[in-house]
């Protein structure tokens, strides 16, 4: 008797936890959302629901976007007014009393209505991304079959966990065209990215028009592969304003990166009178870490990043310029007469001061403009200002060390951020590449961009994450898409979504589900995380 009022009880407890459960795995949204409550019912989407919005015009091109969307996939035309509202409706409302969090939002999906408000126009946008994910896939397709679609019932209320979200994209290895660029950026911000870091330059290739200096777009700008074919391309001024318009109307800021004082092998070839050595040298077309670097020693060195920089900052509204400073061989300045006296005349211990120097004053430069810097973790070696932002990527050790130091942090180990490595778990076999490193979807889901290690206090100064694509073995959009995603979904839940609402088992339940609509939106994702799933349940197994 005992026994069965036990199973009875354990039968009970089983089924109040998939009452609670089952309705909200139901909705399959990434990154996961704050709060959810599912109730009854659904709403259904005809040729006649309209789309309103309510609050301000700020709202209009949120409320237009859902029905340009709507309008390409159902076949159906639908516009957008002010006009009271029909049999059903969704209604875009600007609402200036709600979460002071720019980037929160609220959706609430009853049968007649759904609502979509918050304070500003980012968290209206934001909202719309999560109704997008309500929608069924098909609303990623155009021209779809007209039919009326259901919508859940549910209340949605949401914000980020982190205010710097971020994908890194590097172009200078492999260039990729401004439609790919553009591409990119739509499904950073179908997915609540908001920070695009753009790697564009480096030894093998220079990747931005600077009129003063014309020879970076003819020179710089390509190299010759061992195979004796041409590669390269570069961004005109005017193709980066389209981008950063494009993006800012995503809600997406756009950090340029300017690499200094390594990696400037590509500018060398074109003026290598800014080396230690005076070349000549040639675009690289080799990957690796080069010891001919900018000249610290040579004024004519600040006088040309000043230039450029004069005609970078205009074209980037962003709070940021990128200055790299990572990687920086020493070599040159110790046998360099100019190094040597600017160390001398500036009371410099050693070469790892001479590069402090050479970044604060490059950081000096670029605050008269307004901006402020961020650097690979490398800029603390020497001395970093208090100013500069520490982006993280040699483990998290520097982001804790500059954490605790007082500067802003952006986490970004190789150890969970480098979506160059490889997919899937280590096999036995050698991979074919000698870059030979793995990154599974379940260990970026780990990521967590603040260390235990830090204080309440030191905590403040973690700003978010970033996910980095580096290209030397990524030739194609193909390749980057197919290294981005799904890992992509995993950084950005780690990024957004409270540590308590994560869950592993549920998210490999949602990312097959996002499988068809990246597939319907034309993104060549990969299915990795499939053969991850089955090698280490194997594994597993095994062990038992």
């Amino acid at each position: 008797m005992k026994k069965s009022l036990v199973l009875v009880n354990l039968f009970l407890i089983i089924f109040q936890l998939s009452a609670e459960v089952k309705p909200v795995s139901s909705i399959q949204i990434i990154p996961q959302p704050n709060k959810i409550t599912v109730a009854d019912g659904n709403f259904q989407l005809t040729k006649d629901t309209k789309i309103l919005y309510k609050g301000g015009d700020a709202a209009k091109p949120i409320a237009e976007k859902l029905a340009a969307k709507l309008s390409r996939s159902t076949g159906f035309q639908y516009a957008v007014s002010t006009s009271v509202a029909g049999k059903t409706s969704i209604i875009f409302v600007l609402d200036k009393k709600q979460e002071a969090n720019a980037e929160a939002y609220k959706v609430s999906v009853k049968p007649k209505q759904i609502m979509v408000s918050a304070s500003s126009a980012q968290g209206l946008f934001y909202g719309l991304q999560t109704l997008r994910q309500l929608f069924p896939a098909v609303i990623e397709s155009e021209n779809s079959t007209p039919t009326a679609w259901a919508i859940p019932c549910v209340q949605i209320e949401d914000f980020p966990r982190y205010a710097y979200r971020g994908l890194h994209l590097d172009v200078s290895r492999h260039f990729f065209d401004k439609k790919f660029i553009l591409k990119y950026i739509d499904m950073m911000a179908m997915y609540k990215y908001n920070t695009f870091h753009w790697h564009l330059t480096d030894d093998q290739g220079w990747r931005i028009e600077i009129k003063k200096y014309p020879l970076l777009t003819k020179k710089s700008a390509f190299r010759t592969e061992c195979s004796g074919d041409t590669t390269g391309g570069f961004y005109t001024q005017e193709d980066v304003k389209e981008v950063v318009a494009y993006a800012a109307e995503r809600f997406v800021t756009v950090i340029p990166e300017i690499e200094m004082p390594g990696h400037a092998v590509a500018v060398l070839a074109a003026y290598p009178e800014l080396s230690c050595s005076g070349g000549p040298f040639t675009v690289a077309n080799t990957w690796g870490v080069f010891h001919d670097v900018f000249c610290a020693g040579n004024d004519k060195t600040f006088e040309f990043l000043e230039n450029v920089m004069t005609e970078i900052v205009p074209l980037f509204p962003s709070k940021y310029i990128h200055i790299g400073g990572d990687e920086c061989k020493k070599t040159r300045w110790e046998r360099c007469i100019k190094c040597q006296a600017r160390m001398k005349t500036e009371n410099l211990a050693d070469e790892h001061k001479l590069q402090s120097y050479f970044i604060n004053r490059m950081e000096k430069f670029l605050q008269s403009k307004g901006k402020q810097i961020i650097g690979w973790d490398e800029i603390l070696e020497g001395g970093a200002s208090k100013t500069a932002t520490i982006m993280s990527w040699r483990g998290i050790k520097g982001g804790i060390e500059a954490a605790k130091a007082g500067n802003y942090v952006v986490m970004t180990p190789g150890t969970h951020c480098y979506f160059d490595h490889y997919q899937g778990v280590e096999s036995e076999e050698p991979p074919a590449f000698p870059h030979n490193r793995f990154l599974p979807l379940q260990q970026v889901y780990t990521f967590n961009p603040t260390p235990k290690e830090l204080n309440a206090d030191e905590a403040k100064y973690i700003l978010g994450g970033q996910a980095n694509v580096w290209s030397e073995y990524i030739p194609t959009t193909n390749q980057a898409e197919y290294m981005l995603y799904p890992r992509a979904l995993a950084m950005i839940e780690c990024l957004w979504s409270k540590t308590e609402n994560k869950n592993y088992e549920f998210f490999e339940q949602k990312v097959h589900t996002h499988y068809l609509r990246m597939e319907n939106y034309g993104i060549n994702f990969s299915k990795s995380a499939d053969r991850e799933s089955t090698k280490i349940k194997w594994q597993s197994i095994q062990k038992k």
